[in-house]
């Protein structure tokens, strides 16, 4: 691996400081190599810069079982005098909160605006003119406006699962009126926030909309969810619902080349653009029908290929929505 120039060492050992007070366990050497880009000996020596500087840098034991590695950071807070923030950092991330407050991400806006006022009041004294730089900035950028669903629901009551999550504890609730004892595994934004569990006496997760539940309450049973894994439970799915997972193989025209070759249509996705101009999409998921509702948005530039029981559902319901826009 190719080192950086040396006129870059200054600014990555402070970022290398930023990054051990950042990280509760510290960070391993792999992790220097990985975020710095440099080989296994720069990495050492990166590392020895700062454990002899006197700076109390020690050895984090790892409480994670699946990486064994030696980890280093501060036991304590050194960079308060030496962290600042921009107005641009600021600005974007009032402009994320603008974003969670249009698309109905309620109580993720509550935290990042919680965020946002300590990070202005650290940051006053050193930027006097910050007020007056965030307006124009704000001012200057936006997003463009999206459809989609927005459902509200009550922050306490996701207080309530998320103290249920952290303490791995069942929920007692009503979901669109009728009453469930759950084990609440995890929440997953996307057009609608969804709340993963089990239902006592099942042993299979389900996705659950969050805006059907109300009164939450937690109970002293406790459960155990063994291996689950949030991330590896939603990349089986194409959108959210789990189902049986399937190969499916697109065909894009050349005229959409450009657009699928930077579009993210899943984790396992392969692509291959042809000979033609054409581009050649597989992934494996569940969840046909979110799978043929995204396929609307190509049009004409995109062909099923496989499997021949997504191709023929697609024609089905093509068909249903052109005899629903007759005239009767």
């Amino acid at each position: 691996m190719e080192d950086k120039p040396r006129y870059s060492r200054a600014t990555d050992i402070i970022m290398l400081m930023l990054l051990m007070q950042a990280r509760y366990e510290g960070v391993s050497l792999s992790e220097i190599e990985s975020e710095f880009g440099v080989s296994r000996r720069t990495a050492e020596r990166m590392r020895d810069s700062l454990v002899n500087t006197g700076l109390n840098v020690v050895e984090i034991e790892s409480t994670n079982s699946k990486k064994k590695e030696k980890r280093w950071g501060f036991n304590s807070g050194y960079l308060t005098d030496i962290i600042s923030f921009t107005p641009e950092e600021i600005a974007n991330l009032e402009k994320l909160k603008e974003y969670q407050q249009k698309h109905g991400t309620e109580d993720k806006e509550k935290i990042l605006e919680v965020t946002i006022n300590k990070i202005r009041a650290l940051s006053r004294k050193k930027l006097p003119n910050l007020e007056n730089t965030l307006e124009i900035l704000l001012q200057t950028e936006g997003f463009a406006v999206k459809q989609q669903p927005k459902f509200r629901f009550d922050l306490k009551m996701l207080e309530t699962i998320r103290d249920a999550m952290k303490d791995n504890k069942e929920i007692c609730a009503k979901y669109d009126g009728r009453e469930k004892i759950l084990a609440p595994y995890g929440l997953i934004y996307g057009n609608k926030v969804y709340l993963i569990g089990v239902e006592g006496g099942k042993e299979t997760p389900y996705c659950y909309l969050l805006h059907k539940f109300s009164e939450v309450k937690l109970t002293e049973k406790t459960f155990d969810k063994g291996d689950f894994s949030l991330d590896e439970f939603s990349k089986k799915s194409f959108g959210v619902y789990q189902g049986d997972l399937i190969d499916v193989k697109l065909l894009f025209k050349p005229s959409a080349a450009e657009d699928v070759l930077n579009y993210y249509f899943h984790s396992t996705q392969k692509m291959k653009q042809n000979e033609d101009g054409s581009v050649t999409v597989k992934f494996k998921a569940s969840g046909e029908y979110e799978i043929m509702w995204h396929l609307f948005r190509w049009g004409t530039d995109v062909k099923i290929l496989a499997p021949s029981g997504l191709r023929k559902k697609y024609i089905e319901l093509l068909e249903m929505t052109l005899e629903n826009q007759k005239e009767k």
